[in-house]
């Protein structure tokens, strides 16, 4: 089964977070994964509204996903995206 990142941004740092996303592809792709959704129009249809941008990563596996985040390339890039903004990541099993 795939494994999935799915996050929940907002950006406090416009020019700190840009720094990140130039950065952030090539760790995703050395483990295999993509972008489904990368920011874009969003609305909460039940519950509460997103606070930012919706992120969703798809990796090959749920382990593939589990590298990524824990990997010595991303660390880095953990601590300036929270720099940069807050919100929360979100590992999921799925089809």
């Amino acid at each position: 089964m795939k494994g999935y990142v799915i996050g929940e941004v907002s950006v406090r740092d416009q020019g700190a977070y840009e720094d990140y996303r130039k950065q952030v592809l090539a760790t995703i792709e050395k483990y295999g994964g993509r972008f489904l959704v990368r920011g874009g129009r969003s609305e909460g249809l039940e519950g509460k509204a997103p606070a930012g941008r919706i992120v969703v990563l798809e990796f090959p596996s749920y382990d593939h996903a589990s590298m990524w985040y824990r990997s010595a390339e991303y660390a880095p890039l953990i601590t300036l995206r929270q720099s940069a903004s807050e919100g929360r990541l979100i590992l999921v099993e799925g089809a």
